[in-house]
């Protein structure tokens, strides 16, 4: 019998310079942004102040739940439904650009 099929088989294991690369976001919902009043601009400064996320990550803005407001996000990333709402409810989805990271 080969070898191959006589050792067990193992799950998947990330290599350690994918894991580098990978980015983490804090996710929010849109229905997490109700709290805010109408016309702010919402910032990752501010979502750390309600309590909404943590220091020092990067924001993913996701579609779930209604959302009515006139506000002004900022993020990282948008997901496709939330860019959407934020614009049809007369707000701005606006990218943050983080700094180039050296290459090492």
């Amino acid at each position: 019998m080969p070898l191959q099929r006589r050792l067990p088989k193992r799950g998947f294991r990330r290599l350690q310079k994918n894991e580098a690369r990978r980015q983490e976001y804090a996710i929010i919902n849109l229905r997490s942004l109700v709290v805010f009043d109408q016309g702010s601009t919402v910032e990752p400064a501010l979502l750390v102040e309600r309590g909404l996320m943590r220091a020092g990550q990067r924001v993913k803005v996701l579609g779930d739940g209604d959302f009515s407001l006139n506000l002004t996000v900022r993020a990282h990333a948008f997901s496709t439904s939330a860019r959407e709402k934020i614009n049809n409810a007369g707000g701005a989805a606006e990218m943050i650009e983080d700094p180039a990271k050296p290459d090492a």
